[in-house]
């Protein structure tokens, strides 16, 4: 995979390199939309990769940059006199009120808080009413006294897109009124635009970014450093902005274990906001721009009423989606966070589906690729096959309609069929500009990799090592905290979530390697790496040689699989074939990310996140009849709450040139559904760095070491112990001998870094400098990320823990240490470093009047 990026540059080189790569401004004295206060845009992720990190030392270092970026030559063109997101409540007919009461039209913040606490927790009105009849909370002397009017005063708050209803005409009848509700995409975008926390977080120019001046192998990251960014923008006016729209649709259930009751949400988003931003669930990014019908049709033909129900999918986006095709063909000016306008044309850029999604949604009959002209008797072949494209698909139903009337249903599908088709008569896509299924059916993880693997992969391993063998195998396995332990194996499990997948594939590859045949074991490897290298946020020329490589090596040893018997169907009976879906579409990820970018970016976690906020939640605090427009309104009134928390909010400050570092809704009180901040120990440990001395005490509980911060409980897990004493508890006999040969050796050599193990030289009664000692069960160690070394990763707890309770004995977590300081980690990869066991964590207690020199340090006992 990508390795880290290189430092031997200087800053001041890289901002040198960084200039010298921006276009030169271009004189738009002739251009048609020139114009004196025009800027030319570059606020692009590669602009914004340079930062601070912590050096070995715990100090803020510059991290420098060996890529190259070349930008699109006709960058978009900025204009002034737009608008920001605190100017839009300006024009509301309650503004006159605002400037009189900041909250109106709530009386002060604190019945703000108290209503909005309110709101977001989704309660019923009777619930509500229910509360605000207790005593205590009439002496607060709200101006609202029940739900009815709290949710009255929401409905007058400022709000952003409108939703609308629209019945639906069917050339067949329904069992219920068809009725579509949706709100313009096109104010979606514009709302997702102008939001004062993406700003900074936009990339408006397409780039190609290389890994080396020599310009030899492209580094692809974001939509916008594709070739498809590029091509779209080619294909625009001079100065134009281009905004990739992102869709994504996909059934799911709104009721629990009782009823039918099926949503068929649509999310729609930008491709030009970071992904680092617009994966965050807490950066709500998605919005819901519609909810799509469901109903049953009235048909003899079972088959017939699928048909139907496609037709009806494509009919009602193809209403919805009007105005981005639209703006996509004329341009329309939308304004950005900091008060500029844009010239956007808004093309397709990503629809994310799962495979029976995109099927219908390409107008794709069963088993068939959506992406190329593969049918499923060559899903298992070792290449590439042609793409489906856009001229292709309508050239073939150009043929249909001309040997079949679209009122016929059953003769259209059948002469449908006989291309692969589905029946469905216009492709909602069909007039949208720039829109070419093999390029916007992008590829995502959660269901072409994680769940393929599982249904897949997981599956032949099961076979070939054995149920009871494999299960054993992971019911062996040492929890580690914040993983799921599998103490009943993995081979009856049920209702597996990609987060389970994933914690799967960790181990899943070392407990079977010695109990599968060599072939079956170098295929499914194989398959393995192709999954991890396919996930890397930053991908080169020769990481995607490698990906190729590796589902080459697959495809070359993929027959040991079939001549085991591994592969097996429903009733457990045996497979012959390579009949996969998802195997033939693992060929169209590498173009797919020269083509859009990594494919990391896609994955559908963020939209099943999006489901239970926009779909879920809101239904639940319906009346269970007439789901949609309930939670449209349930959306609306969450909108309002939002927008008019986020306007008021003491966080924005729309003329700061800053980087905004959370994007969450700010809020002086916890909302109920708003996740919980990832706390930053390396922001910690440089706040503590710089305290005076003595005004904290010493060793600092927060400290960093490379890329990696260390934090400890302030009160430590045992306060006063003997040596000797922790000896007994934590099984440790050479404890003492130890210690004296640690304390020994650092004061005679002068390396900070030595071999773990190694005979002891002290006696068991050797005299320390300490009787007592202070002792932590447990340590967190927070990370950069692999490829990012700006981006902190959540902390993970390590355990040392003596034996107690169901720990008969002990809990010892297990850790990578370095022992040379010339191989660091990732530079060096395992080079240079020891797998041991952390056994204990102590600070020593020095005696009194004794000379110390360990006061400010903590030692750890590693075996």
């Amino acid at each position: 995979m990508s390795q880290p990026r290189s430092g031997c540059n200087t800053w001041l080189q890289d901002l040198i390199q960084l200039h010298s790569t921006l276009p030169p401004s271009e004189d738009s004295a002739d251009d048609p939309m020139a114009a004196d206060n025009i800027s030319e845009p570059h606020e692009s992720y590669h602009e914004q990769v340079e930062g601070e990190y912590f050096d070995g030392g715990g100090n803020w270092s510059k991290d420098c940059e060996a890529e190259v970026t070349d930008y699109f030559p006709e960058p978009p063109l900025a204009f002034e006199e737009g608008y920001t997101f605190l100017s839009l409540f300006d024009t509301d007919e309650n503004s006159i009120h605002c400037k009189m009461n900041l909250y109106y039209p709530f009386s002060s913040w604190k019945e703000w808080e108290v209503a909005a606490w309110l709101l977001h927790l989704g309660l019923s009105m009777g619930k509500i009413d229910s509360f605000l009849s207790l005593e205590m909370i009439k002496d607060l002397h709200l101006s609202f006294r029940s739900a009815k009017e709290l949710r009255g005063r929401a409905e007058m708050l400022p709000g952003g897109p409108h939703w609308k209803s629209q019945v639906i005409c069917t050339s067949h009848s329904t069992k219920t009124p068809v009725i579509l509700y949706w709100r313009d995409p096109l104010e979606c975008i514009a709302s997702i635009f102008n939001h004062p926390l993406f700003h900074n977080r936009l990339d408006l120019t397409p780039c190609k970014v290389y890994s080396t001046s020599q310009k030899l192998s492209q580094v692809y990251t974001e939509w916008m450093t594709g070739q498809h960014a590029w091509d779209m923008q080619s294909a625009l006016p001079h100065g134009a902005t281009l905004l990739g729209v992102i869709l994504s649709s996909d059934k799911t259930c709104i009721t629990t274990l009782t009823g039918d009751r099926v949503a068929h949400p649509l999310l729609i988003s930008l491709t030009n906001i970071h992904m680092n931003t617009r994966l965050k669930s807490s950066s709500n990014t998605f919005l819901l721009t519609a909810l799509l019908p469901v109903p049953k049709f009235v048909h003899k033909n079972k088959r017939m009423k699928g048909v139907l129900q496609d037709w009806l999918v494509h009919q009602c986006l193809d209403i919805i989606l009007e105005p981005l095709k639209s703006a996509a063909q004329l341009g329309v000016m939308m304004s950005d966070p900091i008060r500029c306008s844009h010239y956007c044309f808004t093309p397709l850029a990503s629809y994310i589906a799962n495979t029976p999604e995109a099927m219908m949604l390409a107008c794709i009959g069963g088993k068939t690729s959506p992406v190329t002209m593969a049918m499923y008797k060559q899903f298992g072949d070792a290449f590439h096959h042609e793409p489906q494209t856009k001229s292709t698909t309508l050239a073939q139903l150009d043929i249909v309609h001309s040997h079949a009337d679209p009122h016929n249903l059953e003769a259209f599908f059948h002469e449908a069929q006989k291309f692969r088709l589905n029946g469905v008569e216009k492709p909602f896509w069909s007039d949208w500009p720039l829109a070419e299924p093999s390029h916007f059916f992008t590829p995502e993880s959660l269901h072409h990799i994680h769940k393929q693997f599982y249904d897949h992969d997981a599956q032949w391993i099961i076979i070939a090592v054995g149920e009871s063998e494999l299960d054993f195998q992971f019911l062996v396995l040492q929890p580690t905290t914040i993983y799921r332990h599998f103490h009943g194996g993995i081979s009856k499990l049920k209702q597996v979530t990609g987060c389970c997948h994933r914690d799967i594939q960790r181990s899943i590859i070392a407990l079977s390697a010695d109990a599968m045949p060599p072939g079956i074991m170098t295929s499914v490897r194989a398959l393995m790496h192709f999954h991890y290298l396919v996930q890397s946020p930053c991908i080169d020329d020769d990481n995607l040689a490698r990906i190729s490589a590796a589902l080459d090596e697959f495809h070359a040893n993929k027959h040991a699989i079939i001549t085991a018997g591994v592969r097996r169907g429903k009733g457990n009976t045996t497979i012959d074939n390579w009949y996969i879906p998802k195997l033939e579409l693992m060929q169209n990820i590498v173009p797919s990310i020269r083509s859009s970018g990594v494919i990391s970016q896609w994955s559908a976690d963020a939209m099943e996140h999006a489901h239970i906020m926009e779909v879920k939640n809101p239904a639940r605090s319906t009346n269970n009849n007439s789901y949609d427009p309930q939670i449209c309104r349930y959306l609306d009134r969450a909108g309002k709450c939002n927008r008019f928390d986020l306007a008021i909010g003491d966080d924005i400050d729309e003329d700061a040139d800053v980087e905004i570092v959370a994007v969450e809704i700010p809020s002086r009180a916890q909302r109920p559904d708003q996740p919980r901040p990832i706390t930053d120990y390396f922001t910690i440990a440089k706040m503590l760095q710089h305290k005076k001395a003595g005004s904290i005490p010493i060793p600092l509980c927060s400290f960093v070491v490379g890329r990696t911060a260390l934090h400890l409980a302030y009160d430590p897990s045992i306060r006063n112990i003997g040596v000797d004493e922790v000896a007994i508890m934590f099984n440790l006999p050479d404890l003492r001998p130890a210690l004296a040969d640690f304390l020994h050796r650092k004061e005679t050599s002068e390396h900070r870094l030595h071999a773990i193990s190694g005979p002891r030289r002290a006696g068991p009664e050797a005299e320390l400098p300490f009787d007592k000692l202070q002792v932590w069960f447990r340590i967190c160690l927070q990370e950069t990320e692999f490829h990012d070394a700006h981006e902190i990763r959540p902390a993970q707890t390590l355990n040392c823990a003596p034996p107690s309770g169901p720990w008969t004995s002990g809990c010892y977590d297990t850790v990578i240490i370095q022992t040379n300081a010339g191989q660091s980690w990732p530079t060096c990869g395992l080079s240079g470093h020891s797998v041991a066991q952390l056994r204990l964590l102590i600070w020593p207690i020095g005696k009194s009047g004794t000379p110390w020199s360990w006061e400010d340090q903590f030692i750890t006992y590693l075996q």
